[in-house]
């Protein structure tokens, strides 16, 4: 039976990619940032007939945390499939009037300290739980891992007038991390090109959750985009960035 780790898997996508993977087939290992709140979810999982699921404390931002929960896994499994870096942040905050505060999310006036908290998870986040799983990747036949980004970190769609979202996808603290983790990604499947392993980028689009105040489509399509990428095969293409919602046609967008 195949394994698979997902960050932020509590709730919203996370959990919707969860579902789909159980669905599959894997044993599945939620990660929660607060194990109470894990453990409550494993209980409603398992009142839906998905026994396959156990939950994992793991908070991102927090070097021994990311290190406890890699042991944690360790006396569990000895390899992991499909690692999902799914936690993230978008840092944007809202006035009483329900009003976005330019401080978190403008170029012009966004703090160094919102930057550092968002990146903190969307990106070295990111870094310090790739890193410190890569071992137990490495022992799989099939290593996957997806990062899940943003059509908004596409410094080719950030540029064109033309996208659709142009105008309004403005977010320089949540778009910059997304762009930086995209980076990263490119960087890491080169490093591991000569091996099994398939890395890769998704946007899962623009979803209903607590991240979007509910607005934009529905969960379960974006937990099967992200599904879809931890699920190919050895002849598909990794250091790739995707988004069905944007491209339909093959999927994938523009760096």
């Amino acid at each position: 039976m195949k394994s698979a780790f997902i960050t932020g898997a509590n709730k919203g996508i996370g959990l919707a990619t969860a579902k789909q993977l159980l669905q599959k087939g894997f044993y599945v290992y939620i990660g929660s940032r607060n194990l109470e709140n894990g453990l409550q979810v494993i209980e409603k999982l398992k009142a839906q007939d998905y026994s396959n699921v156990e939950a994992i404390q793991i908070d991102v931002t927090d070097n021994n945390s990311v290190k406890n929960a890699r042991v944690e896994l360790g006396k569990r499994i000895g390899n992991l499939d499909v690692l999902i870096n799914n936690a993230g942040i978008s840092g944007v905050k809202f006035d009483q009037n329900g009003n976005y505060i330019p401080q978190t999310w403008t170029a012009t006036e966004a703090t160094i300290d919102t930057f550092k908290e968002v990146y903190d998870t969307n990106v070295y986040g990111v870094v310090r739980v790739t890193q410190a799983f890569l071992d137990l990747l490495k022992k799989s036949a099939e290593p996957r891992i997806v990062m899940v980004s943003s059509t908004v970190g596409s410094l080719t769609l950030q540029s064109d007038p033309n996208w659709q979202a142009y105008s309004y996808g403005k977010f320089a603290v949540y778009g910059s991390s997304k762009s930086a983790l995209n980076m990263y990604t490119v960087h890491l499947a080169y490093e591991l090109r000569d091996t099994p392993f398939k890395v890769n980028m998704v946007d899962p689009g623009y979803t209903k959750t607590d991240f979007t105040n509910y607005n934009g489509g529905e969960v379960e399509e974006a937990g099967k985009r992200i599904a879809k990428y931890a699920l190919i095969d050895e002849n598909s293409v990794t250091g790739r960035f995707f988004s069905e919602e944007t491209n339909p046609e093959t999927g994938e967008i523009g760096w």
